[in-house]
């Protein structure tokens, strides 16, 4: 019996140290996933961060073109309605010119335009 009980001593011995190293080896785990968990929360919150300001410069980037480009087209609007209104100025003088030059033929211009106009207008 003796044999058996060194036997079961040394089972029981052999058991304890396998279920330590076993404990301290799951307790390493833990720590390792704990430590890589927040390795990971670090990583995604720079990155979190890091897209936040590049959407924001982006924004702003945008919002500058877009104002530049309103600008722009302010710009041309207002030029293209100055060299209308001088068109318009241009034919309002060369007609008055013309009325004042020749007031007969401007007056039969006119009768006939409204003529053709009043033919049309009848079909």
């Amino acid at each position: 019996m003796s044999t058996s009980n060194a036997e079961a001593g040394m089972r029981d011995w052999t058991d304890k140290a396998t279920r330590e190293r076993l404990e301290k080896d799951v307790a390493a785990v833990k720590s390792d996933i704990a430590a890589l968990t927040e390795q990971i929360t670090d990583a995604l919150n720079t990155f979190a961060n890091s897209t936040s300001r590049q959407a924001r410069r982006g924004y702003r980037q945008a919002r500058e073109n877009m104002d530049s480009t309103i600008d722009d087209m302010s710009e041309r609007g207002s030029a293209m309605m100055e060299a209308a209104q001088d068109a318009y100025g241009s034919i309002e003088e060369t007609l008055e010119e013309a009325i004042t030059q020749r007031p007969l033929a401007t007056v039969g211009l006119a009768l006939g335009i409204g003529f053709l106009i009043g033919v049309a207008w009848r079909r």
